[in-house]
């Protein structure tokens, strides 16, 4: 499959966005180079699109990979790929976000990101710097949500990320941030997939009039992650329709996500997976089909629990995601 071949969005910051990412957390992740060899391998099968953050530990063998792959001629330049990372939650503070985006440059060794999202609406103390490991002691009482966006904004305007979104921000939160945005954020990057539709939030994106453009992660319900399960995978309605498309179940959940609207984030450190992720955009999905898709019981994967606190901004995970089921 050609690089040419992977669709895009254009954010309503005006810039184009390809509409699959490849995910670059793991645990364990593995050592920097066998990262770094991955990304290469990713990039010469067609993935133009990379998802990491502050948090994971991959932000320098991703920026290696491309350097690598420039110097090997796979790609022509930087801007030929897109890169998006992440304020972990050790930042989110007006005074940190810009020395925290340019210690993710340093460690990329790019000049910018394409995209650069508040990983999520909390905040922890400086020294949990990792999004694995922290304790209830580490979640602070309060976060200035106002002032780390504005923060955010100020590193749009430099041209140190070409735009700005967030992740894990329910319809409630979205809509407190707009109330004094003035650049509105071009994504929300939330758990979606068969079994966990996002049905609320996403028309939400789609209405506020502000075009928030919704990114899937965890778009095969994160089997192998300790919050992860077969929900899709070894959903029997997909694998029914798997039998009959000649499809990958995986495949079927990703069109199906690629269908409603929606970017993906799609994690496969395995060369041939890598590729059958990519090969979504020449056959659909029938009215029908979808149609069918919509009845798969719903449940959330990622509770959010490690973030409850009684002292801290959520009592409970109904606070954390509000009324968003």
């Amino acid at each position: 499959m050609g690089r040419e071949q992977i669709p895009e969005v254009i954010l309503n910051s005006g810039r184009k966005m390809p509409l699959i990412g490849m995910g670059t957390f793991a645990m364990p992740l593995p050592p920097p180079p066998h990262l770094t060899s991955i990304f290469v391998e990713a990039i010469n099968v067609g993935y133009l699109h990379f998802d990491t953050a502050a948090a994971y530990g991959s932000e320098e063998p991703l920026g290696q990979a491309v350097a690598e792959a420039i110097e090997r001629g796979l790609i022509k330049s930087r801007d030929e790929v897109f890169i998006t990372s992440k304020l972990w939650c050790n930042c989110n503070h007006p005074d940190l976000v810009l020395p925290a985006l340019k210690n993710t440059l340093g460690k990329l060794g790019m000049e910018y990101v394409d995209l650069y999202l508040v990983h999520f609406p909390v905040r922890l103390k400086k020294e949990a710097v990792s999004c694995v490991g922290f304790g209830k002691e580490d979640i602070l009482p309060s976060w200035d949500m106002k002032g780390t966006w504005e923060a955010m904004e100020e590193c749009c305007r430099l041209g140190l990320a070409k735009s700005i979104g967030v992740s894990n921000f329910s319809c409630k939160k979205l809509s407190q941030l707009l109330q004094y945005a003035t650049i509105p954020p071009a994504v929300n990057q939330v758990e979606m997939n068969a079994a966990w539709q996002q049905e609320k939030l996403r028309e939400y994106c789609r209405e506020n009039g502000k075009g928030i453009h919704v990114t899937a992660w965890s778009p095969l319900a994160a089997n192998g992650a300790i919050w992860g399960s077969l929900d899709v995978l070894h959903n029997p309605l997909l694998k029914h329709f798997s039998a009959t498309k000649g499809k990958t179940v995986s495949q079927v959940a990703l069109r199906w996500v690629y269908q409603e609207g929606a970017s993906i984030i799609v994690k496969s450190f395995n060369k041939e997976r890598m590729k059958e992720n990519l090969q979504i955009f020449d056959w659909e999905l029938s009215e029908d089909e979808v149609a069918k898709i919509k009845q798969i019981p719903q449940r959330r994967g990622f509770s959010g629990q490690a973030f409850v606190h009684p002292e801290g901004p959520y009592k409970s995970q109904e606070e954390i995601w509000d009324d968003d089921a």
